[in-house]
């Protein structure tokens, strides 16, 4: 895509040709204005007063590609106008000019450029209208001597306060753009814990298992091997999706596809894929019983965020409490969506371990998603014994239409 600058370009420098070229004519109408307006007028050569008409106009053309040195120039095809009692306006050719350098030059540049111009316009200007051919007293060349003081000036900080506003904008928008890869740092971030933490989490419990039982249930210790080598297939296959989608390749298909180096990438994480966490987590002895209501409508980002929820409060429940029972209920009307994830707690004498603690990653992790869709969490033991996670977002502009 072209930028907008760049397309613009064109249509300046026309403009600037326009105005070049008025001026210029406008200057060339001063050298043969006659004695008829009353007023002192230009009586030298004609090929003179059209140099100087040319010098005064024709710059302006080219003033985006050197604004200094078309400025120099115009200031000094000007002072000479104004000596030679050609000038009849308050100098809007120093005024381009002077606009450009305010909006292209850089400040060390430009505010030594605008005195310089201010002190020989204002100076060009008194000693034209007051000394060389007086045509005002010295009051009256004073008050012409500050309006084209005030053009120039003028121009110059119109320039300088565009150059400010864009360099704000272009500093916002690259605030903008590092938020944004922050942003999305911690997105992938999320996706990656989500992935390794809930796979990892059964992998070691089933680990634990087959170590336990090895030598007294070789079948156990092997059933608890396959369901190991099973979950890693999973893990992996989930990781190579999303490392598929940071690469910018296509949504995937169908699950339970062979792996292999051309293996097509895993289906996007969906509320209806609730109950195959339910069969993960049923391998390392958690019970899970999900409830799901009003969840049809919702749009397709809110449906991974809630997926991704529930999977990180069950791999919890496996990874803390395991043995034990889980409901998992999530309800969402107009108003707002409710996810809810309680569990028993571990068998007695099972010891907790550290599920209830606040400052972990998964917890975190929950925490995060509830927060960018301006939602609330909660987590923490239950009075009756368990442990329960709660997270409230709101509906609103979240569902397909």
């Amino acid at each position: 895509m072209i930028p907008t600058a760049d397309r613009r370009r064109p249509m300046l420098q026309l403009l600037d040709l326009v105005a070049a070229l008025s001026l210029t004519a406008v200057y060339i109408g001063f050298v043969r204005m006659g004695s008829g307006d009353g007023q002192a007028h230009y009586t030298g050569p004609l090929w003179t007063g059209y140099l100087v008409a040319a010098a005064v106009g024709l710059p302006i053309a080219v003033r985006r590609r050197r604004p200094l040195l078309v400025l120099a120039v115009v200031l000094a095809a000007l002072a000479a106008a104004s000596l030679l009692d050609i000038v009849r306006e308050p100098y809007a050719a120093a005024g381009f000019g002077a606009y450009l350098v305010g909006l292209a030059e850089p400040a060390r540049r430009s505010v030594p450029a605008l005195a310089v111009a201010l002190t020989l316009a204002g100076g060009a200007v008194y000693l034209g209208e007051a000394v060389v051919t007086p045509a005002e007293d010295p009051l009256g060349a004073v008050g012409v001597a500050g309006l084209v003081v005030l053009v120039i000036g003028g121009s110059w900080g119109a320039g300088r306060t565009v150059r400010g506003r864009r360099a704000d904008a272009v500093r916002e928008e690259r605030r903008r753009a590092e938020r944004a890869v922050a942003e999305e740092r911690l997105r992938i971030a999320r996706e990656l814990h989500d992935i390794v933490s809930h796979n990892l989490s059964l992998i070691a419990v089933k680990a634990g298992v087959a170590g336990h039982v090895a030598d007294a249930d070789p079948q156990e210790a092997r059933a608890a091997l396959k369901i190991i080598e099973e979950t890693s297939r999973s893990a992996l296959g989930e990781m190579r999706r999303t490392l598929g989608v940071l690469r910018g390749q296509g949504a995937p298909p169908a699950p339970d596809t062979p792996l292999g180096p051309d293996a097509p990438l895993g289906p996007v994480p969906d509320l209806g894929r609730l109950d195959a966490l339910g069969v993960e987590a049923g391998r390392a002895g958690t019970d899970i019983r999900f409830a799901v209501h009003g969840t049809e409508g919702l749009a397709e980002g809110m449906r991974v965020t809630v997926h991704r929820i529930v999977q990180e409060a069950v791999t919890n429940v496996v990874r803390h409490a395991s043995p034990t029972r889980c409901r998992v209920t999530v309800a969402a009307d107009p108003r707002e969506i409710r996810i809810d994830v309680v569990d028993d707690g571990p068998p007695v004498g099972h010891r907790r371990t550290g599920h209830e603690l606040p400052g972990g990653h998964g917890l975190l992790g929950m925490r995060e998603r509830a927060m960018m869709y301006q939602g609330s969490f909660a987590a923490g033991p239950r009075p009756e014994g368990g442990f329960a996670v709660s997270v409230r977002l709101p509906a609103d502009g979240e569902r397909n239409t």
